[in-house]
Order: structure tokens, then C-alpha cells, then sequence
């Protein structure tokens, strides 16, 4: 209910809605050219529920032009950014690689979206990876999919999960990110490395509000914050502030939320997106934009990745983390070179 309010609210603070207001399309989906309709011959998009450690997954599966269950295609994994849902730029991926002939699958995570588990949001990289297995468990099985013709994208968060996933989970034969974001790193030491005094103090925090829900007391949230427009052009970085815009108001979804449990904390900040990194043997594709201010940790976690000779740093010219999920001219760019790694690797 809170989150269907703050989505109305957004859209009053937003004037006029989008052309990528959720509401008006009928799978809730949130990005500019998305499906309204399944039409013979086009990228069809099937909702779909499935269980994983007994809890509902619910995903979008994307199927290409002129999809035959009786031939087989390749198939590719999408992860969410944190905080978003398969809708949202997840969904603009999937359905953008679709067209390109291969079936996807964007799910939303596990506490998150639509798909089961409480407390809502709980954000634990445990979870994040275990669904990415689970995306693949269920689209191996999908009719067309080949199962030996796998592989992953991961977007944002979604791209540090997928890194820890690829490690072990052979069935990707090849991985790629667009602004990869290391929450470990990041819920740790803060973003650009900027709290690197407050760790100690922020465990406290993440440790209280665990014995708090274990007594049953309420569920504390972190990053759950209602900022006005005047506060959001005061964050200190590109990201929090495009960010705040992208799932606040121009690309809003009811399911979408900053904030998530602060006993996550106890997870997040001992883990890392590069931990055993070199494990990765699969071609790996980075794309990240040339002025993100997120840039650093795509350069950290490729140099890191010794396990793996066929890899590549892809910079979008002029582009910022956000923009990378919804401006047409960088999706455009994207797209077009993950094809081109897609069709070479898998």
C-alpha cells in the first residue's frame, strides 16, 4: 500500500505522466517502447511464477520474433539493479536482446518486486545470487531454450551478483554488466570510498536492528528516504541524484524502493563483487559509461578478473551510470555491443 501510494505521489510531483508511467501499460512495465500487446510475429512477454526455496519467483520471460517452441535459441539471464524490478531497466534489456533473437528472462529478486519473502526488501548477496541460479533453472527448461547456449547480464547491483554467480555457475557461458555496482563495497565503505569511518559504527547499527527484529520488534529500513527536489539536487554524486529522479518519478514503479532491511548490513558489508573474482573462466564483457561516477568499480573488478583471458572494458562515451538505463542514443550503444559479445560467446 505505501509503495502504490508513493507511486501516486510521484506522479503528482512529477506533473504530467511519462510516457513510462507504469499504470498505463498493462504488464507495469516502465521504459520507453515497451510490449502492450503480444502480436503474432513480434517480442511477445510472458509473466510467469515459479518457486525457488519455496518461495514465488515472479518473472517476465521475452520470447523473439516469430518465436517456434519447436527450434531452439539461445537464452539470457537479466539482473535487476538494486532497489529495481524486472520492469524497469531489466525489462528494457531483456526485451531490447529479444529482438535480437534470444529468449530472456528478467525475475525480481527474492523479499523483492513481486516475488515472495518477508520482510519486504531484505537485500542479502546470498539471496541475489541464489536467484540468478534460479533464473537459470527455470529458463534452461523453457520451450526453445537451448541449455547449453546460457549466459548473463547484470545491470547495476545485478551486475556485482552476477560476477559472484558466473564464479561458480558454469552453465553461463558468458557474462556481461552494464554499471556495475559492488554493494558490498559499497554499503561498506561507503560510495566512492567516502565512509570509511563510520564502518564500525554502522555494523553497531546493522547488529542492533537484527536483535530488534529477532525480539520481535519492528523491521529497521536503511536508505529509506523521502527527499525533495531540493535535496536531491544537493547529493554529492551523479548517481544518487540521476537515481533518485530515474525511480522516484520518471521511471517509478510500486514495487521499486530505496530503502531495504539495515540487518541486510550484516551481509552486505562483509561481502564483495570481487571476492575470488579470478574464478570467472567465461568471456566477460564490462560495459560501464565514460563519465559515470561509478566507473570505479567496473575498473577494479575487471582488473581483477585474471581467471579469464577473453575480456573487454566497454566505455560509453558522455554517458552517466543512470543514463545508461534509459537514454535511447547509450541503450542503443549497449545493446549494440552486447550483441556482438552474445553471438560470439554463446
Amino acid at each position: 500500500m505505501k509503495a502504490t501510494i508513493l507511486a501516486a505521489m510521484i506522479s503528482v510531483q512529477a506533473g504530467e505522466a511519462s510516457a513510462e508511467d507504469y499504470r498505463k501499460n498493462p504488464f507495469t512495465l516502465t521504459y520507453a517502447g515497451a510490449i502492450t500487446k503480444n502480436e503474432p510475429g513480434k517480442v511477445n512477454i510472458h509473466p510467469v511464477t515459479y518457486k525457488l526455496k519455496g518461495l514465488d519467483i515472479s518473472a517476465n520471460v521475452y520470447t523473439p520474433p516469430n518465436y517456434d517452441p519447436k527450434k531452439k535459441y539461445a537464452a539470457i539471464a537479466v539482473a535487476h539493479p538494486n532497489g529495481g524490478v524486472k520492469e524497469q531497466v531489466a525489462g528494457l534489456y531483456a526485451q531490447r536482446l529479444a529482438e535480437k533473437g534470444y529468449i530472456t528472462i528478467a525475475a525480481d529478486a527474492v523479499y523483492q518486486g513481486s516475488s515472495g519473502g518477508e520482510p519486504r526488501n531484505v537485500d542479502k548477496p546470498a539471496y541475489r545470487i541464489e536467484d540468478i541460479h534460479g533464473m537459470a533453472d527455470f529458463i534452461t527448461g523453457y520451450p526453445g531454450v537451448d541449455a547449453a547456449r546460457l549466459s548473463l547480464l547484470g545491470i547495476c547491483g545485478g551486475g556485482g551478483y552476477s560476477l559472484a554467480a558466473a564464479q561458480t555457475d558454469k552453465r553461463f557461458k558468458s557474462i556481461a554488466t552494464v554499471s556495475m555496482f559492488n554493494s558490498g563495497r559499497v554499503r561498506r565503505n561507503g560510495y566512492q570510498d567516502s565512509q570509511l569511518d563510520t564502518i564500525q559504527q554502522r555494523l553497531r547499527q546493522a547488529s542492533s536492528a537484527r536483535a530488534q527484529e529477532k525480539t520481535g520488534g519492528n523491521v529497521l529500513y536503511a536508505g529509506d528516504a523521502n527527499l525533495t527536489d531540493e535535496q536531491i539536487a544537493k547529493l554529492p554524486f551523479d548517481l544518487y541524484r540521476q537515481g533518485y529522479y530515474y525511480y522516484w518519478k520518471t521511471h517509478a514503479h510500486p514495487g521499486s524502493t530505496f530503502k531495504y532491511t539495515m540487518s541486510s548490513l550484516l551481509d552486505l558489508m562483509r561481502w564483495d563483487a570481487t571476492d575470488q573474482i579470478e574464478l570467472v573462466n567465461q568471456p566477460l564483457l564490462m560495459i560501464a559509461g565514460s563519465k559515470a561516477d561509478s566507473l570505479y568499480m567496473t575498473e577494479d573488478a575487471i582488473g581483477k578478473a585474471t581467471g579469464t583471458k577473453d575480456k573487454e572494458l566497454f566505455k560509453i562515451d558522455g554517458a552517466t551510470h543512470i543514463e545508461t538505463y534509459w537514454v535511447p542514443k547509450y541503450v542503443n550503444t549497449a545493446v549494440d555491443k552486447l550483441t556482438a559479445f552474445y553471438s560470439r560467446t554463446i
